[in-house]
């Protein structure tokens, strides 16, 4: 008589594991609503950005106001698949979050202390939600 054993996980484990994809997914959400306002202020009048003359990667502030508004908009929509569970929303929020690490970080000159902390803030979604099990 032979016995497979699956491994369970605690009550404590799979919460943990819920908690960090909730989390994962407000982040997001307030990442994504942030990004749209970003986006937003450079559609409309990016005077409000102060440009560094001598940056590597030199951007139109209006091209990256329409980046950031789709990101954000993409964000907050995966962020509402999170709240439900969905695996699908698990892998599209690696990668928005992952475009939106890389946006942050191209637009350092413009607001780096803010850019700085939502490249932080990005990272943390990232982990969040790849350190989750796929059945938990």
């Amino acid at each position: 008589m032979t016995t497979t054993a699956t491994p369970r996980r605690s009550q404590k484990s799979m919460a943990a594991a819920g908690g960090l994809v909730t989390f994962a997914g407000v982040m997001l959400f307030i990442g994504g609503v942030l990004a749209v306002f970003r986006g937003i202020m450079g559609i409309a009048d990016d005077d409000v950005f102060v440009a560094t003359p001598n940056y590597v990667f030199k951007f139109d502030l209006t091209s990256w106001g329409w980046i950031h508004l789709i990101l954000g908009a993409v964000a907050v929509l995966v962020s509402f698949g999170l709240f439900s569970a969905a695996v699908w929303a698990r892998v599209v929020g690696v990668g928005i979050a992952a475009l939106l690490l890389i946006a942050s970080f191209l637009s350092i000159p413009y607001y780096p202390v803010w850019s700085i902390t939502l490249i932080a803030l990005y990272a943390f979604v990232i982990w969040a939600l790849c350190v989750v099990k796929r059945d938990a």
